[in-house]
């Protein structure tokens, strides 16, 4: 009876730690958006969002937060939308200035963006012969391209995606993955 006891709060207090963590609850929120710009674009769902809960806290960075920039697009040469401003990483003179960020009308667009720059920079080409479901690939893929100056960035993005299991968001037939799949043809028959 103990026994059965102790292993019913063990089991409680994980849904607890499960329901309060705020990468899970991040993962549950968009990871349906990230399985569409995989059938969109080819790039996998688990590094679209292993990318985003790295590179937004999880959602909970100011940049995320106040310009819905989930994956820390700066504006560049081309960017005529609205812009949000913050220190980052670029100086001037040898004097740190704050950096100019697109902000988004959304995180699907962000989401978007993030598809769109990788699609569209050649650099990257590469990366859309790999299978959608070689992630560590892609990881390594994405740091040997340029995509962060970190040397560990590809160690991380894997980290995450084995830390959250999001590899199966990468394959419509598991169950983690399977009833977005479904959703997502529905709605593009609606």
């Amino acid at each position: 009876m103990i026994r059965y006891f102790s292993a019913l709060m063990f089991i409680c207090f994980q849904l607890f730690l499960k329901a309060e963590n705020p990468s899970v609850n991040y993962i549950a929120q968009y990871k349906q958006i990230a399985i569409l710009e995989m059938q969109r674009t080819g790039i996998p769902a688990s590094i679209k969002m292993a990318q985003a809960l790295l590179e937004s806290g999880a959602g909970r960075s100011t940049l995320a937060r106040k310009a819905n920039n989930h994956f820390g697009i700066k504006c560049g040469g081309s960017w005529n939308g609205e812009t949000f401003y913050r220190e980052d990483d670029d100086y001037r003179n040898g004097k740190l200035i704050k950096s100019c960020f697109r902000k988004f009308e959304s995180a699907y667009d962000s989401f978007m963006a993030h598809s769109d720059f990788l699609t569209n920079q050649r650099r990257y080409s590469f990366l859309f012969e790999l299978s959608t479901e070689d992630y560590k690939s892609w990881a390594r893929g994405l740091r040997k391209a340029g995509y962060a100056t970190d040397k560990a960035y590809a160690g991380k993005l894997i980290e995450i995606i084995e830390k959250y299991e999001l590899y199966k968001l990468d394959n419509p037939n598991s169950a983690f993955g399977q009833d977005f799949f479904v959703r997502a043809d529905d709605e593009g028959q609606k």
